[in-house]
């Protein structure tokens, strides 16, 4: 083959995935041109509504699918939370990285920790997951959606429209991005979205080729928790715009040790459980993680949501 093309967002952070694997690929395989098939999807055009109100699920993959389906693009490469739990048929994730950072970031101009904001501080975010955590830790805050890419969440930032406000880690590591304060949130107290800092590399399951070049780039622990992070998120019927947690570390005894979490979306109550199992079980452990929290009030909540229309 000698030329890969790889399907990926406009956004400053999907394009510098898209160059990370890019350049990657090209190490492995220098026989191999590599180019970009840039594609706008439908959570890229819609900016004007926060995400959960939008409704659908894969929002920002739908269309970059597509293009694998049609032949237009070898590989696409997306952030592994925003890939659909369920894989339109013919498709498969062919390749999980090795995971960046999975914390999530409260970013402030002025106040250096989540205790430091004073009471009534207004936090922007737009994921209900983390609404629900930090209202958790602090209900006095004052939330509000806050869409756009990296570069203009932190503009607004530093505009003073928000004291401070919630992005993962892995994207300002990514872009070499801060702001004058950066309070890493992490478990246990601080549960990431599934799939958090992991990349998820998607191609055609007929092409051999490409899951051939692939194949290097594979990263056996990553693959693990992301399966069992995936299953636990399916099992409930999630997608990324509802608030649900779950993250999974493997251990020195190579077990897949997995934590997860449903909240009200105002912080009132959070329900958690923590399961671990040999690796090789890591999608069965999801699952039964899953149905145990929704022997709790997890039920509950996820039935207002979905009823209100939230994916």
């Amino acid at each position: 083959m000698n030329t890969v093309t790889i399907a990926t967002r406009g956004s400053a952070l999907a394009l510098w995935q898209a160059e990370h694997i890019k350049a990657a690929l090209q190490a492995l395989h220098p026989q191999c041109d590599v180019v970009l098939n840039i594609i706008k999807t439908k959570g890229d055009i819609i900016q004007d509504v926060p995400l959960a109100k939008v409704g659908g699920k894969g929002l920002f993959v739908k269309e970059i699918e597509e293009a694998l389906l049609s032949g237009t693009a070898d590989l696409a490469v997306h952030s592994m939370k925003d890939v659909p739990m369920v894989l339109p048929e013919g498709l498969v994730l062919g390749c999980v990285p090795a995971r960046e950072v999975y914390s999530d970031s409260l970013l402030s101009c002025r106040y250096a920790t989540l205790e430091a904001l004073p009471q009534g501080a207004h936090v922007g975010t737009s994921s209900l997951r983390r609404q629900a955590q930090i209202l958790a830790l602090r209900p006095d805050l004052k939330i509000s959606w806050l869409r756009g890419n990296v570069d203009t969440r932190l503009r607004k930032l530093n505009e003073g429209q928000y004291d401070a406000i919630i992005l993962a880690t892995a994207g300002l590591k990514r872009l070499g991005l801060s702001a004058p304060f950066q309070y890493e949130l992490t478990p246990p107290h601080f549960v990431p979205a599934v799939g958090q800092g992991a990349l998820g590399i998607e191609c055609r399951a007929d092409r051999q080729d490409i899951l051939a070049l692939l194949a290097p780039m594979e990263d056996y622990n990553t693959r693990v928790c992301v399966t069992a992070e995936r299953a636990f998120l399916r099992e409930l019927d999630g997608g990324c715009q509802v608030p649900i947690a779950g993250h999974a570390v493997m251990t020195a005894e190579g077990q897949c040790s997995l934590q997860g979490l449903v909240g009200e979306i105002d912080g009132t109550a959070l329900y958690r459980e923590s399961l671990s199992a040999p690796a090789a079980q890591a999608e069965a452990t999801g699952a039964e993680l899953a149905r145990r929290l929704l022997q709790t009030g997890a039920k509950d909540v996820l039935a207002k949501l979905y009823a209100a229309g939230a994916q």
